[in-house]
């Protein structure tokens, strides 16, 4: 059985030898991107594409539809992310959320993008993109794992 079950209606189909390659496919063909409720691969998804346009990756818009405010939690431990130095207070306009499909859309359409101090461009495909720090600039902290 297929891991993924496509429709007449689903557009083009096109097979790629992983989550990576998959996930570049779909960045570099796509105008922006959007996440609906989801779970993990969602906020993978979301958070990497937010990462991109942090690296300077892309400068394409990102949107978060905030249904009945399932992703609200999510927004309060970003902003609380901004209030602590985690992440920088620039870096918080990288995407926008909306409760309708209508009010993301007008949002999507108005968005332009303001990052100050990213990384120049990298390519999708190049491995690079995995191994690349940021050099810091002052304004925020860099946790450690070790």
């Amino acid at each position: 059985m297929p891991r993924e079950i496509t429709g007449e209606t689903v557009g083009e189909v096109k097979a790629v030898a992983d989550m990576h390659q998959r996930k570049a496919e779909m960045a570099k063909h796509s105008d922006a991107f959007i996440a609906l409720p989801g779970g993990y691969g969602t906020l993978e998804e979301l958070l990497e594409v937010i990462a991109w346009s942090q690296l300077g990756i892309h400068d394409k818009p990102v949107g978060l539809l905030n249904v009945d405010g399932y992703y609200n939690s999510l927004l309060a431990f970003i902003d609380k992310a901004v209030e602590e130095g985690f992440i920088c207070p620039n870096a918080r306009q990288i995407f926008v959320s909306a409760p309708t499909a209508k009010e993301l859309m007008n949002k999507l359409e108005d968005y332009f993008p303001s990052q100050e101090n990213v990384a120049s461009k990298l390519n999708w495909e190049k491995e690079e993109i995995e191994e690349y720090i940021p050099p810091l600039n002052g304004r925020c902290h860099q946790a450690s794992l070790t």
